[in-house]
């Protein structure tokens, strides 16, 4: 089968949605399918390489930062990626596209099958899903959520990695239902490090993924710990304001790339794992952690608790006193803990399981 995936993020650049949509298109080429996809240029980027048996086609974009992407930088993608499928399309065909993101990729695809007559199916990750994330959307979704629902009735069909997100997306009352199919992760990519006092947090700096509670919670005295932050955003300013107040060590290392080897070092060295956001939909952040062996302590609510199971601790989101309680719990027991993370997800996830979902979908559309 010859796969067009669409993705505005994809490695190095974007958040959770990124690593995943990877995984995905290479497990797709482990088992014998051509998959090529087109996402966004950035800067220095190529416009063309092969990575894991994947074609990456690179369009140009107005981008100006890897880890966030704004609607206007957004719309830049959707004209490049048609205009350069105009031209691609003469010398390949494709029998499925699968698109991440309603919007702004689903845009291209409904139009693929409009022009080209392509099949797609779409998965979501979030924030193009009405509710998820109203901190940056909620004014945009005013005037996008009829053109959401055009697009997801006119898919193959619609997938999420929680029943959380699908719920959600389900609200908007769609002739063709959201279905789950889990994220797979791949276990050999981290491994259980020497493990040092460190607290970790990684990801976006926003404030629904409340790394601010964490600073809160360690600040008013020495637990004995280092926190360390890696991740970029527009709380970067703010946070570091918090942490001159702190009497416990917080350590910022700006964004990482989740595949470099500092990322590696980072995440397999450190004890305990924090990330207690508002909003999740499936989160990579969380499954790199548990693979690391963390003591991972993670929000009660969104799809965090579908996530870790019984394997971590679970807080109330913007409470600073329970993360300061949890992480007191877990001193003395992180290696248990750890433990409990890592088998998760060597026994719960697994990207063939998943892609194979996909596939046996994907198959019953020609039949």
């Amino acid at each position: 089968m010859k796969i067009l995936m669409l993705n505005y993020e994809f490695p190095p650049l974007g958040g959770g949605a990124s690593p995943i949509s990877f995984e995905m298109a290479h497990t797709y080429v482990k088992n014998g399918h051509q998959v090529d996809v087109v996402t966004m240029g950035f800067k220095s980027l190529p416009s063309f390489e092969i990575a894991g048996g994947v074609n990456i086609y690179r369009v140009n974009c107005l981008r100006s930062k890897k880890e966030i992407c704004h609607p206007y930088e957004q719309l830049s993608y959707i004209f490049s990626a048609k205009k350069f499928l105009k031209k691609h399309l003469k010398n390949n065909d494709y029998d499925i596209c699968h698109s991440h993101f309603v919007i702004p990729t689903g845009i291209i695809a409904n139009w693929l099958k409009k022009r080209y007559k392509i099949p797609y199916i779409i998965t979501s990750h979030g924030s193009d899903i009405p509710g998820y994330n109203p901190d940056r959307f909620k004014f945009l979704h005013k005037f996008t959520k009829p053109l959401i629902k055009k697009i997801a009735n006119n898919s193959s069909g619609n997938f999420a990695g929680s029943q959380y997100l699908v719920n959600l997306a389900n609200k908007l009352n769609l002739k063709k239902e959201y279905k789950v199919i889990r994220e797979g992760f791949d276990s050999s990519k981290f491994k259980v490090g020497n493990k040092k006092d460190i607290i970790l947090y990684t990801g976006r700096l926003l404030e629904r993924k409340g790394a601010q509670y964490l600073i809160k919670a360690v600040s008013d005295k020495n637990i004995g710990y280092e926190v360390h932050i890696a991740g970029d955003g527009p709380m970067m300013s703010e946070l570091q304001g918090l942490a001159k107040n702190s009497k416990t060590k917080i350590i910022f290392h700006g964004w990482l790339n989740n595949n470099s080897v500092e990322y590696k070092e980072l995440l397999e060295s450190s004890k305990i794992y924090v990330l207690t956001s508002e909003r999740e939909n499936s989160s990579v952040s969380l499954l790199e952690a548990m693979s690391a062996g963390c003591a991972v302590i993670t929000s009660n609510v969104s799809g965090c608790p579908e996530v870790v199971g019984d394997a971590g601790f679970l807080v109330s989101p913007k409470n600073s006193l329970e993360i300061k309680n949890a992480i007191y719990k877990l001193v003395g027991n992180e290696e248990h803990y750890g433990n409990l993370a890592r088998n998760r997800i060597l026994n719960f996830y697994s990207w063939d399981k998943s892609i194979n979902k996909y596939l046996e979908f994907m198959n019953r559309i020609f039949l």
